[in-house]
């Protein structure tokens, strides 16, 4: 596992908490990794943003705004009747230190503050199946495929 320069920033914030600089840096990070690298054209925006928490891990050393990792937790009923977790992502620099665990427990555990009781359900590549086991979600739904990708539903009961 490699190792970052300074020690990464943890935010949480709401959609029109974010600012300009910030928000871009989020859609461009999510286009670079989702669209670019895994070669799949589909509409990012998607309206559900600003219905969304969203957990960005900045770059410490950086005074310009410079995204590690990421992801958005969905509010109960705008897409899901759950909460859910999506657009995950760890930028490729920052792949191998650890962050994407990191982010995806910090998710967790301020998912569980924001909606107690409630399960958690995602829906995951399923080339990251295990990696999301090993937070305590389960498959819940056979394979599917979305923008050319394999994907699965996977749920988190509420611990």
């Amino acid at each position: 596992m490699s190792s970052l320069a300074s020690p990464p920033i943890f935010r949480w914030s709401l959609f029109d908490q974010l600012t300009i600089n910030e928000l871009y840096e989020i859609l461009r990070a999510r286009q670079e990794v989702f669209a670019v690298e895994q070669d799949c054209v589909y509409q990012d925006a998607d309206g559900k943003d600003q219905y969304a928490w969203h957990l960005a891990c900045w770059d410490g050393a950086s005074d310009s705004p410079s995204l590690l990792a990421y992801l958005r937790v969905v509010f109960p009923g705008k897409k899901y009747a759950e909460p859910s977790i999506g657009r995950v992502l760890t930028v490729e620099a920052a792949r191998g230190t650890g962050l994407g665990r990191e982010l995806m427990q910090c998710a967790i555990e301020h998912t569980q503050r924001a909606f107690p009781q409630e399960p958690i359900r995602i829906s995951a590549q399923l080339y990251l199946k295990k990696f999301y086991e090993e937070f305590g979600f389960a498959q819940i739904a056979e394979p599917y495929e979305e923008d050319g990708i394999p994907h699965i539903e996977m749920l988190r009961p509420f611990a």
